[in-house]
């Protein structure tokens, strides 16, 4: 460059921007978390117990939960479930003659400490996996109240030893005698599902129930031509003769002697399809559809649809191909789950197909 003749040099000078970038690219990532979390907050939630934990059965525990965004909750009831037990009948919902109630674990309210949480007795003949569900019910004012939920699954312990497997039948058990009536709800025949009532005596003299595998009930059975153990810890009645079936659970041992004497008429069971997972949004009326079930040999099926997770709903046509309810208000996404078993006119029983709601708001 030249001025009044005299020339000079320009020295150029590069802008240096490797901290600069570093130092926006953090800023730009924490607004951008901080502003996510602030538009969009948790829903009510149980934070203790937490998922999975490991509990002493008999044993109380400090329930705490955080109720998030939801403002107006009254009161928060807590139920404890086994994980495949049906969503039984609140007590305040219960207006039928003969239905089940759950008992109500604990009620937290805002007084407590802390807040609609407190002390929460684990069930004393709990055993393996279980629900817990805290039922929150809100105000609406002149609208009256709606209910959220948020439910974990634990795994309960007893501390004392098992001392001796037994079972709640007749001894030896007999399948198909008198005439093919059968104390397991239907006909016995070639086909037939049944679950055994196995249960155990503990050293603190409690009484539990471990039918199922995930209590950790292995099952044999003598002549697999007469009774054929399936996954679940199911029992199927595939002949006519004698089977011994042996229970194991934590190093004991209990055998029980079964004799089946059914038409041997060849019966293949039922097969129930309950569908593929769902979403649905709250308000909205959702089908669920076992249209898909089968039997192998072309008969009519009888439908029994359960549900077994989530706060109850009222499940219209649950003897039905096709159930129904009405999806529940909630304010973040929650599952449903819903088991279908389908039976034959012979009694044979299908084993349980399930299906997930996941329900939005």
């Amino acid at each position: 460059m030249s001025v009044d003749g005299k020339k000079f040099k320009v020295k150029r000078v590069k802008f240096e921007n490797r901290l600069f970038s570093p130092l926006l690219s953090s800023f730009l990532a924490f607004a951008l978390v901080t502003s996510f979390l602030t538009e969009q907050p948790f829903a009510f939630k149980i934070t203790e117990p937490a998922e999975g934990a490991k509990l002493p059965a008999g044993n109380t525990v400090i329930a705490h939960v955080d109720l998030g965004k939801d403002t107006g909750i009254i009161k928060v009831r807590y139920y404890w479930y086994g994980e495949q037990d049906e969503a039984l009948v609140e007590q305040d919902d219960s207006t039928a003659s003969g239905s089940i109630v759950v008992p109500v674990a604990m009620v937290g309210t805002a007084g407590q400490d802390p807040p609609f949480g407190g002390p929460l007795s684990v069930p004393q003949d709990g055993i393996g996996p279980m629900r817990l569900l805290a039922v929150a019910e809100i105000s609406r004012g002149r609208l009256g109240t709606r209910s959220i939920f948020d439910e974990v699954i634990v795994q309960v312990e007893p501390a004392a030893a098992l001392t001796a497997i037994d079972f709640e039948t007749d001894k030896p058990l007999q399948l198909g005698r008198s005439g093919q009536s059968s104390a397991f709800g239907h006909v016995d025949s070639l086909g037939k599902i049944f679950e055994l009532p196995v249960v155990a005596d503990f050293a603190d003299n409690v009484t539990r129930r471990i039918s199922t595998p995930a209590s950790g009930t292995t099952y044999e059975s003598s002549n697999q031509q007469v009774i054929k153990i399936l996954p679940g810890g199911l029992l199927q009645i595939v002949g006519n003769g004698k089977t011994t079936i042996t229970v194991n659970n934590r190093s004991k041992q209990g055998s029980l002697d079964i004799g089946v004497n059914v038409n041997d008429e060849p019966n293949e069971p039922p097969i129930a399809d309950a569908g593929p997972n769902k979403t649905a949004k709250a308000g909205s009326r959702v089908k669920l559809s076992g249209l898909k079930s089968r039997d192998p040999e072309g008969e009519a099926l009888y439908y029994s649809w359960s549900q077994v997770r989530g706060s109850k709903v009222s499940l219209l046509d649950a003897n039905n191909s096709e159930a129904s309810f009405l999806a529940p208000a909630v304010s973040e996404p929650r599952t449903y789950r819903f088991k279908l078993r389908v039976t034959d006119k012979k009694g044979a029983d299908s084993l349980p197909a399930f299906v997930d709601v996941t329900v939005e708001p």
